[in-house]
């Protein structure tokens, strides 16, 4: 039995983070890649949709600029031939404040011939900005249960 190709990614996009080591993660990466990763892109620029591998090369560069993978745990991970879906909860650190960060996403990918095709991702981006912000977000009550 071969090894999935998100597991492969997986491990590179970790190194391109951590260890700045992008040439192992470009090899795995289809030229006309889909990417998109949804959450608030006014706070964190290099969140959104981008499309060639160049664009999401810049994109893991801009996230190892500002972040530091520690932890990663796998809460729930499907994954079928050319394709993989998981939960994850991710331990960072903000490298300009030293700021501990726990982030929740959920990942849907594609894969052609041992490289990423597609991938969208989801944040649970309340909880990411509350983080970021350092104190509670405050909604106006919108229904009153009485």
């Amino acid at each position: 039995m071969t090894e999935h190709s998100l597991w492969r990614f997986s491990r590179a996009l970790h190194r391109a983070i951590n260890e700045r080591r992008f040439e192992d993660i470009e090899a795995l990466i289809d030229d006309n890649v889909d990417w998109a990763v949804y959450g608030p892109i006014d706070m964190f620029p290099f969140l959104g949709a981008r499309r060639g591998r160049e664009a999401v090369i810049e994109v893991i560069r801009q996230i190892a600029e500002n972040v530091r993978v520690h932890r990663f745990d796998r809460e729930t991970i499907m994954l079928g031939v050319d394709s993989a879906s998981s939960m994850l909860r991710y331990s960072l650190t903000a490298l300009d404040s030293n700021k501990p960060i726990s982030l929740r996403i959920a990942h849907f990918a594609q894969f052609r011939d041992g490289k990423l095709l597609s991938i969208r991702v989801l944040v649970d981006t309340f909880d990411l900005v509350e983080q970021a912000l350092g104190r509670p977000i405050n909604l106006p009550r919108l229904v009153s249960f009485a």
